[in-house]
């Protein structure tokens, strides 16, 4: 109220003056006195500065008193040192060496599927048979043969450890008891290929093939076996970064599709530059311990190219450009007395940019109160209100 009645005040001088002033003007020229109406101007010129510096002081005791007065808002944040990591992007996919399609060994009829698909299974389970075709039949009698043949071989190495009998007897008794054994041994080795067995712990992923279906080696797929447990995401990077990678580096790695981030450790580094398009093989190790991460996921591997201790590190928002190309911040000298403050315009140089952040290689100190959200239509040494101030 006390603004408007000013205000009022104001406009009835001038409106008094400018009414009063107007007829002497118009005297003045209808006298045509060119020394007088050169005079007359002056005067009001006069007047009119001594009015306006007036009015500001007037404006300044209003901006001094009028606690309600709309200033503009802002929110701040005290600058600090800190340590700042940039990294580099590249993209990889998730893979296991522990990923496989089983085939059989062995020609017949599957009869025998004893897993299920999304079953645990231990390195060595059965996981199915296959029909042997009369082999097992043909087994006991090999073995009945074997055994006769040992107990002939033993009866004839006592005989000889005697002196008794000849030794073209001892040598065949032992040769006969040797190949029936071989055979043996043979027979076995093919019907253990009848049993199906997990080469490793996992989850069976798929069934491929049903019981009673004709299966043949390296030709019929039967499972697929999946481990979870030695993940690593394999990418091709950049030849410039060959300096920067080696067998144990950490790096992070990003997993988009379940929005998880993970700390892994390259595991191998490639000897070999791309010349189509310059890069390197690296695998990075994988934990896995949530069993969320499955093969053939999308990851982004973070690599740390830029490292700086005690920082100043803002928003990247907080920057802009003026007209001259240079990058501004605004920065704040507070009034102790209330959340206000006079902004100020500073020039800044920058450096690395990296997730919404910039690094402040010069321009701003650690200390000063920095003005985030609120400087886009600043102008220096504006007053503003300070709004959520932490």
């Amino acid at each position: 109220m006390k603004k408007i009645a000013v205000l009022i005040t104001i406009s009835f001088i001038i409106f008094s003056c400018g009414k009063k002033e107007e007829q002497s003007v118009e005297e003045v020229i209808k006298r045509g006195d060119l020394t007088e109406i050169k005079q007359k101007k002056t005067e009001l010129g006069q007047k009119q500065s001594e009015l306006a510096m007036k009015i500001d002081q007037l404006d300044e005791a209003i901006n001094r008193l009028d606690k309600n007065r709309r200033l503009d808002l802002v929110t701040t944040q005290t600058i600090q040192d800190t340590l700042f990591k940039h990294f580099s992007e590249v993209q990889g996919d998730v893979a296991t060496d522990e990923n496989i399609i089983i085939y059989p060994e062995f020609s017949g009829v599957l009869t025998d599927i004893r897993i299920k698909e999304g079953q645990n299974v231990r390195k060595g389970q059965t996981l199915a048979i296959i029909d042997d075709g009369g082999l097992s039949s043909e087994l006991a009698q090999l073995e009945t043969r074997v055994a006769l043949a040992k107990t002939s071989f033993e009866r004839q190495e006592r005989l000889w450890e005697q002196n008794i009998g000849s030794e073209m007897q001892y040598l065949e008794a032992k040769t006969n008891y040797e190949a029936i054994q071989r055979s043996l041994d043979q027979l076995k080795s093919r019907l253990a290929k009848t049993v199906i067995t997990a080469p490793f712990s996992g989850v069976i992923d798929e069934v491929i093939t049903d019981e009673g279906q004709v299966v043949n080696p390296g030709q019929s797929p039967l499972f697929r076996l999946i481990s979870l447990k030695n993940m690593y995401v394999e990418a091709a990077v950049p030849e410039n970064y060959l300096n920067m990678i080696k067998k144990g580096t950490q790096v992070k790695i990003k997993i988009g599709s379940i929005n998880k981030e993970y700390e892994g450790e390259v595991r191998q580094v490639g000897s070999y530059i791309n010349p189509n398009n310059r890069t390197f093989e690296v695998q990075v190790a994988l934990p896995n311990e949530d069993k969320l991460i499955r093969p053939n996921q999308i990851a982004t591997i973070k690599l740390n190219d830029y490292t700086a201790e005690n920082a100043i590190v803002i928003p990247e928002n907080a920057v802009q450009k003026n007209a001259l190309g240079e990058n501004i911040v605004y920065v704040l000298e507070k009034d102790s007395e209330d959340e206000t403050g006079i902004a100020h315009k500073k020039i800044v140089e920058t450096g690395y940019v990296y997730q919404d952040l910039i690094e402040i290689t010069k321009g701003i100190q650690p200390g000063e109160i920095l003005i985030v959200e609120g400087s886009k239509n600043l102008r220096e040494g504006q007053e503003v209100k300070i709004r959520n101030e932490e």
